[in-house]
């Protein structure tokens, strides 16, 4: 089971110029093939006047769905070489679209490749990347008393507090990797909840002298 992949951070974009033929890279986070298409679209509206609006996406966390279009140039020339580059640089849930407005001189299909291709990674180069873990969520009810010290000692231990809410009592939502296994002896290791919920369950432990005991409630994708 795949438990992190890389995405972008940001949406953005980057321009590069090859005799005189402009190329518009947008690169956008997306997790549906029609959210890809749609950036698509709204792309060649707004961009009325360009040639070629080529692109490629790869969604999901293993990156499952792959896709690229030409949209006019020479098969194999523009959409290809930008799928190319974002399997390279292994990031999912993202679309790129390299909109072209030819400057009069024929690049050849080398030319088209390098300029597509380079084009995607001055784009990636200008939004950075991000990884996206699967965490094991916990849920923490404790007093107003403790919910201040607790929360900044988990996060000092490597825990991520996903939320906290407050009522009569302080629920704090907790989040350990998904993918750690739990120690046969429930120790932590280090400064960090190791061991995924074993561990958690531990340090918790650990922190409130036993009156506490975290719940496992799911999973969830969360920026890191």
């Amino acid at each position: 089971m795949v438990t992190s992949y890389l995405t972008v951070a940001r949406n953005g974009t980057a321009e590069i110029e090859v005799k005189r033929s402009r190329f518009l890279c947008t690169v956008a986070r997306v997790t549906e093939e029609a959210d890809a298409r749609a950036v698509v679209e709204r792309l060649r509206k707004e961009h009325w006047d360009a040639r070629h609006h080529c692109s490629a996406f790869v969604l999901g966390p293993a990156g499952a769905v792959q896709r690229s279009s030409d949209d006019g140039e020479p098969a194999g020339t523009a959409g290809a070489p930008m799928l190319e580059v974002l399997r390279g640089r292994e990031v999912s849930d993202v679309v790129a679209v390299v909109t072209r407005w030819f400057g009069g001189v024929l690049l050849g299909a080398g030319g088209l490749v390098r300029a597509y291709g380079d084009a995607v990674r001055a784009c990636l180069d200008e939004v950075g990347t991000l990884r996206r873990s699967l965490l094991a969520e916990h849920e923490l009810v404790v007093s107003h008393a403790d919910a201040g010290r607790l929360e900044s000692e988990l996060r000092a231990r490597g825990v991520t507090v996903l939320d906290v809410a407050y009522a009569d009592r302080v629920t704090l939502r907790l989040g350990v990797p998904a993918d750690e296994g739990v120690p046969a002896d429930g120790a932590v290791s280090g400064d960090r909840a190791s061991g995924g919920s074993g561990g958690l369950a531990a340090l918790v432990a650990e922190l409130t002298a036993g009156d506490a005991v975290p719940v496992q409630v799911g999973n969830r994708w969360t920026d890191l």
